[in-house]
């Protein structure tokens, strides 16, 4: 199972690392991972916020946005094929 850390901790990391502890250091003195405190870094820098939704570009939530509706686009043609065979049976 995947360990959670609050945001205050996550804070304290970055700004650990943007002060100059290196990566290395960090790993070894918290036991967590380089790609997560890579990230984490990433992530706030970038934005101010560990959130992924709010680190995404405008193209990629646009992208989840058209996938979502051709989803539900999809669904109801299938509903609508459904009804119109019941409908022909009759």
């Amino acid at each position: 199972m995947a360990k959670r850390y609050t945001e205050d901790f996550k804070k304290q990391i970055v700004s650990l690392y943007n002060n100059g502890k290196s990566l290395a250091d960090l790993n070894r003195e918290y036991g967590i991972a380089k790609s997560t405190i890579t990230t984490w870094i990433e992530r706030y820098n970038g934005s101010g916020s560990f959130n992924i939704d709010d680190n995404r570009t405008e193209e990629e939530k646009e992208l989840i946005e058209l996938r979502k509706k051709v989803k539900q686009l999809e669904m109801e043609n299938d509903i609508l094929k459904q009804a119109a065979l019941i409908l022909g049976k009759k």
